[in-house]
C-alpha cells in the first residue's frame, strides 16, 4: 500500500478535470497549518500533507479500489456501496469538494477500463452508478461522462447524490440534446431522465433549475404536471421574467405555460394579465367567463379597460362594463386630486416661473403674440389634463374666449385643448364643447372636432357619441380640410386600440380615394391604424398597401404626409412579431423611396417591446450606411434611418439591459451619425424611459438640447419633457427654465421649451405617460401607438409640430393614464387604508419569501405611483383581487382577520 500512497494524480490526469480542478490545485498547494508550498522544480505540486484521519480514509478508498480492479467478483458489490456510503457521508466546506471524490480521482481511468470489462447485471449498473457521480470531476467539452453512465444505472435512488451532482447532470443533458439534435438522433432517454430531476429540483427550492433544464429540452409544457400550491409561483414568477430575454417563438410558449398553470391554480387576475400579453382575445373572454365572482370579475374588467381592449358582456352587472369601459376614471381621477389638494387650476404662468428666468430676458420671453399664446394654451391643457377646469378656456363664453387670441391653425389647437382639459369626463365634457361646434370659422369648428375625439379617449359610453358627432357626412366629407381633418383624427383618438368595425365603412373610402388630398387619406390611414392597432385587420392592410402600390398616386406619394400612411400599416402589426413578414415581402417589391421606411416601421412596431437581439443589430446596420448626397431616395434613405434609431428604443424599451445597452449606443450614434440620424436620437432616448427622469438621460439631453444642429436641439428639448411627462420634476423644470431664457430670440425652440413644460407638469404631476403598466409587464399598444405618431412627426419637426400642424401633439393623449393607486371595496365604493409604497425591488429565483419593497414609506390610499415603484398593503385586513397593486384595485374583506 506504501507505494500506492506515494502515487501523485500526473499533470494529464489534473488537467483532465475541470470542475475540481482549481479546487484540487489549492488545496495540494497549501500544508496542514494553511501555508503554501512551494512546487518543486519540475513543476509538479509539492506532495500534500495530509492528517491522520484523511490519510486513513484514502487508503481504505484504495483498498476498495483494489477490490474492484481484482477478479474476485465476491468483492465487487460490498465494495462498491462502502464507497458509494463513503461519498454520500462526507461532508466538506461549500467550497471545496469532498473527500472521497478527491482521492478516487487518479483511479478514474483504472475505474473505467474496469468497468468495460465487467458483464452485465446488477453489479455493473451498480458501478456505473458510482461512476457517474465520478464523472462529475472529469467534466470536459467532449466527455459527458456523467451523463453516460448515468444513462447505464438505475434512475431509482438519483435523488441521494444530493443536489451539486443534480445541477451537474442537468448541465450534461443539456449539452447531449443540443449534439443529438444536431446529428438528427432520438433525445427519448436523455428526455426521460431529464423529467425525473424536475420534481427534485422543485421539492429543493430550485425552481429557476427546473424551468431551464425543461426549457433547454424545448417541452416547457410539462411543467405543470410538477407544481403544486407551493411551488407554482415562483416558477411562473421566474418563467415570465425570462420571456424578455427569448426569441419567438419560445417567448409565446413560456407565456402560454404560465398562463395555463395560473389557470389550473384559479389566480384568474395574474391569468387575464398573461392573457393580454399574449394579445389573444378569446383566451382573454375564455379567463373573463370562468369564474362567477362578481368582484374578480370586475377586477379583470379593469385590467381588461386599462389595456384598451374592447368587448361586450353579457352579464347582468351593468357596473361590470362600467368597469370594462373606463366610465369611473375621471372620478377616480378627481377623487386623487381632492385628496393631495390639487384641484385649483394653475396658469400657464405658475409653470413657466417667469420671474425666476434671468431679469433681462424676463421682458421678452413674455410677449403676447399669437404663437407665444398657442403654446400656453398647449400648456395649459397638459397641465390641467383631465381636471376639467382651467383659467384660460373654460371660463368664458365663446365670444370672449381664449381662442380669438390665437390665429390660424392656432384656433385649431386652441379649441382641442378643450377636450385634454375634460380629459375622460364624457357626460360634461361635451356639453362645454358643444358650442364651439357651432362657430362661424372652420377652425374652431374643426378644433371642437378634435377635442370631441380627445375627450373619449380610452372611455367608452353605450350611445357612443363620438361616431354620432364626428362620423356624419358633414363632418368627414366637409369641403373644409381642417373640418376633415378634425374629425378622423378625433375617431382615431377616440377609438384607438377598439377594433370598432363600423370605422371601416367610414374611413377605407377616404384611404382609397385617389382624387383627395394625400393629407386626408395619411390621416384616415393613421386612424385606422391606431382603431386596429395590433389587430393585423386584412382589410384595412389591403387597402393601404393597395393604395402605397397605386400607380396614380405614385407622385402624391412624395408629400411630407406619406409617413403616417406607413405608420398606419405599420401599427396595425404591432407586437405581431413573425405575422409581419408577408408586408416586408411585398413592400420589397414595390419600387419606391418609401417603400423601405416603411418596411422598417412596420417591422419594429411587430417587434415593440420584445427586446429581441437580432432586430437591434438589423436597425444598427441600418444606421452604419452612408447615403450618397445627390441619389434620388436620398429622401427615403434619411427617413429609413431616422426610423431605425427610434426603432432601437421601441424594441429595446421592455427589458432594462436592454435598455442600458441602447443608450451607450445612441452616444456613440450622436458622435458618428449624419445629420438626420443625430435628430432622432433625442427622440428616441425620450421613447425609451418615457415619464421616468433617469439622471444619466436628462444630463445628456440638456447638453443636446444646446446642439448647434437646431433640429437636434429641439427634438432634445421635446424629449426632456417626455422623460419627465407628468413627473414634476424639479431638476428637469429648472433646465427647461434655464432653456427658455436662452432661447428667448428663437419663436421655434421657445415654442418646444413651453411644450416641454406642460408636458413636465402633465396633470399637475398626476398623469404618466409610460406606455408600460401593470408593475411593467404589459406594453399598451394604444399608448405606444400614440407615442410613436408623435416621434414620427418629430423626425421633421419644422414640417409639422413647429410649422402649422402642431395639433398632432394631441396624439399623446392615448398614452396619458393616472398613476395613481386607488383602492374599492367590493360595491366599488372607495375604501382608504393604509398600504407601503416603495422601491420594487426584484424578487425572481431567490429562496424563501423576500420583500418585494425596498425604503417603503406608509400611506393612505388613493396614492401616486412613481416609475419603480410598488405598493403593498399594510395589514393583511383586506385580501387584494389583484396581484398587482396599481390602477383600480378592488379589495375583499379577510375572513380570518380578527381586529
Amino acid at each position: 500500500m506504501a507505494k500506492e500512497d506515494e502515487r501523485k494524480p500526473t499533470a494529464a490526469e489534473k488537467g483532465k478535470g475541470k470542475a475540481v480542478d482549481g479546487e484540487a490545485e489549492k488545496e495540494v498547494k497549501k500544508d496542514k497549518d494553511g501555508k503554501p508550498v512551494q512546487d518543486d522544480k519540475k513543476g509538479a505540486p509539492a506532495a500534500e500533507e495530509l492528517s491522520e484521519e484523511d490519510q486513513e480514509l484514502k487508503s481504505e478508498l484504495e483498498q476498495l479500489v483494489e477490490r474492484i480492479l481484482a477478479s474476485d467478483a465476491q468483492q465487487y458489490k460490498p465494495a462498491l456501496e462502502q464507497i458509494k456510503t463513503s461519498i454520500k457521508t462526507s461532508t466538506s466546506s461549500m467550497t471545496a469538494v469532498p473527500k472521497p471524490l478527491k482521492f478516487l480521482r487518479p483511479h478514474y481511468e483504472d475505474l473505467v477500463k474496469a468497468y468495460d470489462s465487467w458483464p452485465a447485471g446488477e453489479d455493473k449498473k451498480s458501478f456505473a452508478d458510482m461512476l457517474s457521480v465520478l464523472g462529475m470531476t472529469y467534466s470536459d467539452e467532449d466527455r459527458l461522462d456523467c451523463l453516460k453512465y448515468r444513462l447505464q444505472a438505475p434512475t431509482t435512488d438519483i435523488w441521494s447524490w444530493g443536489h451539486e451532482y443534480m445541477r451537474h447532470l442537468a448541465l450534461e443533458i443539456g449539452r447531449e440534446y443540443q449534439n443529438r439534435v444536431n446529428e438528427d438522433e432520438s433525445t427519448d432517454d436523455i428526455t426521460e431522465l431529464a423529467l425525473s430531476l424536475v420534481p427534485f429540483f422543485l421539492q429543493h427550492n430550485a425552481e429557476a433549475d427546473a424551468v431551464d433544464i425543461l426549457s433547454e429540452l424545448e417541452m416547457i409544457d410539462q411543467i405543470e404536471k410538477h407544481l403544486d400550491d407551493k411551488t407554482y409561483e415562483k416558477v411562473c414568477l421566474y418563467m415570465v421574467s425570462t420571456v424578455p430575454l427569448l426569441t419567438y417563438p419560445d417567448n409565446d410558449k413560456f407565456l402560454r405555460t404560465a398562463y395555463q398553470i395560473y389557470r389550473k391554480h384559479n389566480q384568474y387576475t395574474q391569468a387575464i394579465v398573461l392573457a393580454i400579453r399574449l394579445n389573444d382575445r378569446s383566451l382573454i373572454e375564455e379567463t373573463f367567463n370562468s369564474t362567477d365572482d362578481k368582484a374578480i370579475r370586475r377586477q379583470m374588467a379593469f385590467l381588461i379597460g386599462r389595456q384598451r381592449i374592447w368587448f361586450e358582456v353579457d352579464d347582468e352587472d351593468p357596473e361590470l362594463q362600467e368597469c370594462l369601459n373606463n366610465t369611473k376614471l375621471t372620478d377616480h381621477f378627481k377623487a386623487l386630486g381632492k385628496e393631495l389638494n390639487i384641484l385649483d387650476p394653475k396658469h400657464p404662468d405658475d409653470i413657466y416661473k417667469t420671474h425666476l428666468e434671468s431679469s433681462r430676458t424676463a421682458g421678452l420671453t413674455n410677449t403676447d403674440s399669437a404663437r407665444h399664446n398657442l403654446a400656453s394654451s398647449f400648456v395649459n391643457a397638459f397641465v390641467n389634463a383631465g381636471f376639467g377646469s382651467d383659467k384660460l378656456m373654460l371660463t368664458a363664453d365663446t365670444k370672449n374666449s381664449w381662442v380669438w387670441k390665437t390665429k390660424d391653425e392656432g384656433m385649431l389647437s386652441t379649441a382641442a385643448s378643450l377636450g385634454m382639459l375634460l380629459l375622460w369626463d364624457v357626460e360634461m365634457g361635451l356639453d362645454k364643447i358643444d358650442p364651439y361646434n357651432n362657430v362661424e370659422d372652420s377652425m374652431i369648428r374643426a378644433g371642437a372636432e378634435l377635442a370631441t375625439g380627445i375627450l373619449n379617449s380610452g372611455v367608452r359610453m353605450e350611445s357612443d357619441p363620438v361616431l354620432a358627432l364626428l362620423g356624419d357626412e358633414d363632418q368627414l366629407h366637409s369641403k373644409n380640410i381642417h373640418v376633415r381633418i378634425g374629425a378622423i383624427m378625433g375617431l382615431g383618438i377616440a377609438y384607438a386600440g377598439s377594433n370598432k368595425e363600423e370605422l371601416l365603412e367610414l374611413l377605407l373610402p377616404i384611404v382609397s380615394d385617389t382624387n383627395l388630398d394625400m393629407q386626408i387619406s395619411a390621416m384616415a390611414a393613421l386612424a385606422l391604424g391606431m382603431v386596429f392597432v395590433g389587430s393585423a385587420n386584412g382589410e384595412v392592410t389591403d387597402a393601404l398597401m393597395n393604395t402605397l402600390l397605386d400607380e396614380d398616386r405614385t407622385k402624391q406619394l412624395t408629400s411630407k404626409w406619406t409617413r403616417f400612411m406607413a405608420l398606419g400599416l405599420a401599427l396595425l402589426f404591432f407586437g405581431q412579431q413573425e405575422e409581419v413578414e408577408v408586408i416586408l415581402e411585398t413592400l420589397k417589391a414595390l419600387d419606391h423611396p418609401m417603400s423601405k421606411p416603411t418596411a422598417v416601421l412596420a417591422e419594429v412596431c411587430a417587434w415593440a417591446g420584445t427586446g429581441a437581439v437580432l432586430k437591434i443589430q438589423q436597425l444598427l446596420h441600418i444606421c452604419n450606411e452612408h447615403i450618397e448626397e445627390d441619389s434620388d431616395e436620398k429622401k427615403g434613405d434619411e427617413l429609413l434611418q431616422s426610423y431605425a434609431v427610434i426603432g432601437l428604443s421601441l424594441v429595446a424599451m421592455g427589458e432594462d439591459i436592454g435598455q442600458d445597452m441602447i443608450l451607450r449606443t445612441f452616444g456613440h450614434l450622436m458622435h458618428y451619425g449624419e445629420a438626420n440620424i443625430r435628430k432622432a436620437v433625442p427622440l428616441a432616448m425620450g421613447l425609451i424611459s418615457p415619464s421616468n427622469p433617469q439622471m444619466k438621460l436628462y444630463d445628456t439631453l440638456s447638453r443636446y438640447s444646446h446642439d448647434n444642429d437646431n433640429d437636434v436641439a429641439v427634438n432634445s428639448i421635446f424629449a426632456m419633457g417626455l422623460l419627465g411627462a407628468g413627473t414634476n420634476n424639479a431638476r428637469l423644470a429648472q433646465l427647461l427654465r434655464q432653456l427658455a431664457s436662452y432661447y428667448h430670440r428663437d419663436p421655434n425652440s421657445l415654442f418646444m421649451v413651453r411644450i416641454a413644460q406642460g408636458l413636465l407638469h402633465m396633470g399637475k404631476g398626476t398623469l404618466s405617460a409610460n406606455p408600460f403598466h401593470t408593475d411593467r409587464q404589459v406594453l399598451s399598444r394604444v399608448a405606444a401607438a400614440g407615442l410613436l405618431t408623435v416621434l414620427v412627426s418629430l423626425i421633421d419637426a419644422k414640417s409639422f409640430i413647429l410649422g402649422d400642424s402642431h395639433y398632432l401633439l394631441y396624439f399623446m393623449a392615448t398614452a396619458i393614464y393616472p398613476r395613481f393607486l386607488i383602492t374599492l371595496d367590493e360595491d366599488l365604493q372607495p375604501l382608504t387604508v393604509n398600504v407601503r409604497v416603495g422601491q420594487a425591488v426584484d424578487v425572481v429565483g431567490q429562496a424563501g419569501r423576500p420583500k418585494k419593497i425596498t425604503g417603503w414609506q406608509t400611506q393612505s390610499t388613493p396614492v401616486l405611483l412613481s416609475h419603480g415603484e410598488r405598493a403593498e398593503l399594510e395589514d393583511e385586513k383586506y385580501i387584494s383581487l389583484s396581484s398587482v397593486l396599481e390602477g383600480v384595485v378592488i379589495l375583499r374583506k379577510n375572513p380570518e382577520w380578527v381586529d
